[in-house]
């Protein structure tokens, strides 16, 4: 008596015609990511290579930026691209941790969700508005401070701005005022391309972090209250060791934005490309180099040295990617990775 054939069947007898279809077009919408990153590094690369061959390892450790002399050094822009970027990134993931944590852990449903909206909104607003907020508003307000606190510590005067902004108070009249000086121009510089690019980055850091303390088993958190553990017990055993992984991809998310950010830095930062000695001093980054000078970048060395910043910066943002991919691997809790 013949035994009836058990083995499953092949993957080409369940595969219909549609079905290949629908996996090569699949294929072939993933090869254009690989096609349009093989593209791009080719053709940065092709138009680096005179600024390469002219200056070699000198452009990346030169401190000289200029372009009538035809002398191209970017140690200064690289150096503005990591402090401005790293800065940022360190005072805005404590800010991004504590507003997921109250908007999933303690605020209430009609609270959360008005305020997660909020902090989503500010990934939504251009560059250009917040270049135009930070020399408006926040310019002023650094120059008035800096003038008074910083530039003349052990002036007789120094503790005037409170004496001005109480007794504006005593007579109801518009405090707001004592904090401004009357020059816009004033305060550019390096810490308000820090302060500008905190509050871009912030919401990127902040919505996936929510976005995963939500996502932690109710499970782990009974499992804590259970032991008798405390609220701030929970966040910290339970909830944030099984979302660091989560919160990691935002962090490097916000790096991402923050070292390519363009227009609200080049407005802000300065222009200079003179060594940086003081974090009110003007500088520069290689984002904003980029959008200053390729415009007007019409002698073929000084264009190849422009394109060699974005190949830098370029390269620059796949080595955190990368680095990131690692971290993140490691800090995946093991029963789901």
């Amino acid at each position: 008596m013949t035994q009836p054939d058990h083995r499953p069947p092949t993957k080409a007898a369940l595969s219909s015609a549609s079905d290949r279809v629908f996996e090569y077009l699949i294929l072939a919408l993933a090869s254009v990511i690989v096609l349009v990153f093989v593209m791009s590094l080719y053709t940065l690369g092709k138009e680096s290579l005179p600024a390469l061959r002219e200056f070699g390892a000198s452009f990346f450790t030169g401190w000289t930026w200029n372009p009538s002399q035809k002398q191209f050094g970017a140690a200064s822009m690289i150096i503005g691209t990591l402090i401005t970027s790293l800065a940022a990134l360190a005072i805005s993931v404590p800010l991004a941790i504590a507003s997921a944590l109250f908007v999933a852990e303690y605020a209430p449903k009609w609270l959360a969700n008005p305020v997660g909206y909020l902090i989503e909104l500010l990934a939504a607003v251009p560059s250009v508005v917040y270049g135009l907020f930070a020399l408006f508003v926040i310019a002023p307000v650094l120059a008035r401070w800096q003038s008074t606190f910083f530039d003349n510590v052990n002036h007789p005067d120094r503790f005037a701005l409170f004496t001005k902004c109480a007794a504006l108070w005593s007579e109801n009249q518009n405090t707001l005022q004592c904090f401004f000086v009357p020059n816009g121009g004033a305060g550019r510089g390096l810490a308000l391309a820090i302060i500008i690019l905190t509050v871009m980055i912030l919401p990127y850091t902040a919505s996936v972090a929510r976005d995963v303390i939500r996502l932690v088993p109710a499970d782990q958190r009974e499992a804590m209250y259970a032991l008798g553990a405390t609220k701030w017990e929970v966040i910290s055993r339970a909830i944030l060791p099984y979302a660091r992984a989560g919160i990691m991809g935002g962090v490097i998310l916000a790096l991402g934005r923050a070292l390519g950010e363009t227009l609200a830095v080049a407005m802000v930062i300065g222009d200079s490309t003179d060594l940086i000695k003081s974090i009110w001093g003007n500088s520069t980054t290689m984002a904003s180099i980029i959008a200053n000078q390729f415009g007007d970048a019409q002698e073929n060395l000084h264009r190849s040295s422009v394109v060699t910043l974005g190949f830098t910066l370029f390269f620059l943002s796949v080595l955190v990617n990368y680095i990131a991919r690692l971290i993140i691997a490691r800090l995946t809790p093991q029963g789901i990775k």
